[in-house]
């Protein structure tokens, strides 16, 4: 780290953003931090996976790990470093690019492939467990089948030419996507971590990030890592584990904190599970709940996750928005073990939130049975200012209590810019393009302009007490008031913050300490 005076804390705000968000690569958004407005507001920084080479999925479909030097250079990463801002980036455990080196190599070489068995035949993982059907592709028996989890309609499989002419299917859970100009397909292809050539990669890969200057590395798609015949390849247990077991140690040796992604209902108590484990969870309860709080002017709900948090001493990472949209399925309660265990919201309420968001003009990601039958929506996607019904006063309320939650609060950059939902993106993204109604390009005009926009300059105002008072390294006290009020306070030795909201009015003021004196801040 640079020799400058470091003021911020060791949980401080993270920043969220793909390396061209502002402007047109990672030096732009290294400039708007080098400027005044943000002196201490960030510590992190997690940088979106088109910071090493990629072709699909705005990033998750990775070719390698080095650096894209279309968007990034060493010179940025010095930069970074002098700025006091650590790293966080991702590796996609579950598949590569069918454009990466390994799968480059199955597709010249074939059988002769080194990388042969890098990936997923599909009819190999199946044989003896099902039939082959007219078009040479093994149709698991249905007990089976009915277990698998989709993440689209149809088999998840890509069907991939060898060099003897023949067409082989290859497990591909995620995106395929066919190139409008030749034709050509692109995809996720799966990993078989059971290759130890798989293993020797990662190894590789966290090595590789660390050098980087990465702090957290998230764990992305890494519940369906592990597959089996009769389950239902999302978090097979003891598999995950195992597998989660060994990417940890390997992290171990590099210094690198492990953030596990895991999207699953609130009553499959999976988070519980990981966060026993010692790892970090990611809070993706808090979006939908802030809504509901916002919206309802209740307390109740918000508050019976932050006790559980508290008990349990749960390590977070919690956000507003995010790259992807805002979770709705994660809300919900969950049949496990032949009992009923409730979500955070009911299911009315949950739809509530969904009908609400997309009356706003959200976008809406389903899920799919092995039929193609939508069983459930996953996510709405919106930015949360438009989620919000573009209130100001409503986003800087849910920012300061997102600031005021146990964990390292992760600021996604369109929504500290009040960014509206962007149709005109999601409409020209087809199929897929639902996520960019909230991943609008800020020019550096932009950035200059929202500069002056009150919204933007109290976010970061809070954001820097956030980022800098010791007390959020201290203890957490829910203090009383009414189901229409909310009333946190952190407390470190003399450090001290307070934050007091009325959720109908939507005004609220902060106590806090500084340098022994006492100040308020009222919105």
């Amino acid at each position: 780290m640079s020799s400058e005076k470091n003021t911020t804390i060791s949980n401080g705000v993270m920043l969220n953003a793909y390396p061209d968000s502002i402007g047109t690569n990672l030096s732009d958004t290294i400039k708007m931090l080098q400027k005044e407005d943000f002196k201490d507001v960030f510590s992190l920084f997690y940088v979106l996976p088109t910071f090493f080479n990629s072709d699909l999925d705005r990033g998750f479909s990775i070719i390698d790990y080095n650096l894209n030097e279309e968007l990034v250079s060493k010179d940025d990463l010095k930069a970074l470093e002098k700025l006091n801002i650590e790293l966080k980036f991702d590796i996609v455990l579950n598949h590569l690019s069918v454009n990466s080196p390994q799968f480059k190599d199955l597709l010249e070489k074939g059988e002769a492939s080194k990388y042969k068995d890098f990936f997923i035949n599909w009819n190999t993982f199946w044989e003896g467990n099902g039939t082959k059907n007219d078009n040479d592709i093994v149709i698991p028996e249905k007990e089976f089948l009915d277990k698998l989890f989709m993440r689209k309609s149809g088999l998840p499989i890509l069907k991939v030419p060898f060099p003897d002419g023949s067409e082989r299917p290859y497990w591909n859970t995620f995106y395929q996507e066919i190139n409008p100009e030749n034709g050509t397909l692109l995809g996720q292809m799966d990993v078989n971590a059971k290759s130890e050539l798989v293993w020797e990669f990662y190894e590789e890969t966290l090595a590789k990030v660390k050098s980087f200057g990465c702090k957290i590395l998230r764990l992305d798609a890494f519940a369906y890592l592990h597959k089996e015949v009769g389950q239902t390849n999302f978090f097979n247990k003891p598999g995950t584990w195992h597998y989660l077991d060994r990417i940890n140690e390997i992290a171990k040796k590099n210094n690198l904190i492990l953030l596990p992604e895991i999207h699953a209902e609130y009553g499959l108590n999976l988070h519980d599970e990981v966060a026993k484990e010692g790892y970090q969870i990611y809070d993706f309860f808090l979006p939908g709940l802030m809504i509901h709080t916002l919206e309802k002017a209740s307390n109740k709900a918000l508050l019976t996750w932050v006790n559980e948090i508290k008990e349990k001493n749960y390590k977070t990472v919690n956000m507003l928005g995010c790259h992807d949209g805002i979770p709705v399925l994660d809300l919900k309660g969950k049949e496990l073990n032949g009992k009923y265990n409730h979500g955070l919201l009911e299911d009315k309420e949950i739809e509530t939130i969904m009908d609400t968001i997309i009356e706003r003009g959200g976008r809406v990601k389903n899920l799919y049975d092995p039929s193609g039958k939508k069983i459930s929506y996953y996510q709405v996607n919106a930015t949360f200012f438009s989620a919000l019904g573009e209130d100001e006063k409503k986003l800087l309320l849910a920012r300061a209590i997102q600031l005021f939650m146990p964990g390292i609060p992760q600021v996604w950059y369109l929504d500290l810019f009040a960014g509206k939902n962007n149709y005109k993106a999601a409409d020209k993204g087809g199929s897929g393009g639902h996520k960019e109604i909230n991943r609008t390009t800020l020019s550096n005009i932009d950035i200059e302009e929202s500069l002056q926009k009150p919204i933007v300059q109290n976010q970061l105002q809070l954001m820097r007490l956030r980022n800098t008072s010791k007390a959020f390294l201290g203890t957490m006290s829910i203090n009383n008031s009414n189901e229409n009020e909310l009333d946190i306070s952190w407390q470190n030795n003399q450090d001290f913050a307070q934050l007091k909201a009325n959720l109908t009015s939507l005004s609220f003021s902060i106590d806090y300490s500084k340098n022994n004196i006492v100040k308020t801040r009222h919105f």
